[in-house]
């Protein structure tokens, strides 16, 4: 048996929820009595940072060193990972879900004729006999399932921070490997990408801040974006602020919007509709500020103040500036 996991890029750097996957895989192969490998597509990546993929537990670190791969092309991403499952003996890889991830991880089951479970929160409840009974976020984040995997080879994909390795100072050897691709297999292109820039993005946020019509309207989010930056988070809105144009629709929380799984969710002014629980019960940390203590949303919040947003966040915000 042999573990490889994906470990996804972006704008030069090593995404946090695929750092979240090697770890979990190199606890994984503890518990199985094997060898994990990680995997790095393209050479958007320096060298330097790839070696400190074994700050997470592993020892060895494949890099496909083709500059077509930085782009993430889900047939040429497939292909290259069928390729190296064969030659390397893998009979199960680990994912850190995302919108690439799934793309990819789905092509490769066919590949590999594996099992595939997703929304995985915790190593496996039991391995015995080759089995791995895994336990899965299901139902947007409303209920778990326990789901065994009794195929020969099989494809985990994590949930993002459902998993927190321990970082260490090791080092991993970085192996340069070439795979056989043709232009069939970038028969599809990339012309343009669209980034929000200048702020956090929700998916890969730790830390949330989100308003509601409580706020009353859009001159008054300079409240919401100063305790933002205070925290280092990301802001995100319900779904009535995107719909009345008062943030943009990039920052909709919930689940016809964004769903976010951070450890610190901040809901300000948002009365807590069940479209929007959804979107966030995934969160570690919960804390709700609504002047109405009859809010739903109290009933999922760790944290509750009751109490007017424009008099508790500034004070919030001052609080935390002076730490």
């Amino acid at each position: 048996m042999a573990i490889l996991i994906f470990v996804e890029t972006a704008d030069g750097e090593l995404r946090g929820s695929s750092l979240e996957a090697v770890g979990y895989g190199a606890e994984l192969a503890k518990q199985l009595g094997t060898q994990a490998t990680a995997l790095v597509l393209g050479t958007s990546v320096a060298g330097d940072k790839l070696a400190k993929i074994g700050n997470y537990g592993i020892s060895r670190v494949l890099q496909v060193s083709d500059e077509r791969l930085n782009q993430g092309i889900i047939q040429a991403y497939s292909n290259t990972l069928g390729q190296i499952v064969s030659s390397e003996g893998i009979d199960t890889v680990i994912f850190a879900k995302s919108s690439l991830g799934d793309a990819v991880a789905a092509r490769l089951a066919v590949k590999m004729q594996a099992g595939l479970a997703s929304n995985i929160t915790e190593l496996p409840l039991s391995v015995a006999g080759g089995v791995l009974q895994l336990k899965r976020s299901v139902y947007t984040g409303k209920a778990f399932q326990i789901t065994e995997l009794k195929t020969p080879n099989k494809i985990l994909a994590l949930k993002k921070n459902a998993f927190a390795p321990i970082p260490t100072s090791d080092l991993a050897t970085v192996e340069s490997i070439t795979v056989s691709l043709s232009d069939v297999d970038f028969g599809a292109k990339i012309l343009k990408t669209d980034k929000v820039t200048g702020e956090l993005l929700l998916p890969e946020a730790d830390k949330v801040v989100s308003g509601g019509r409580g706020l009353k309207g859009p001159e008054n989010w300079g409240i919401v974006l100063d305790l933002a930056k205070a925290l280092g988070a990301a802001t995100g809105c319900s779904k009535p602020v995107s719909d009345l144009d008062w943030r943009p629709h990039h920052e909709h929380v919930g689940q016809t919007g964004v769903k976010v799984s951070p450890n610190l969710y901040i809901a300000i002014g948002i009365s807590g509709a069940i479209q929007h629980l959804a979107g966030v019960s995934a969160s570690k940390c919960i804390v709700v500020i609504n002047k109405d203590a009859d809010a739903p949303f109290f009933k999922a919040a760790d944290y509750g103040i009751v109490g007017d947003a424009f008099e508790i966040l500034p004070r919030l915000t001052k609080a935390l500036r002076a730490l």
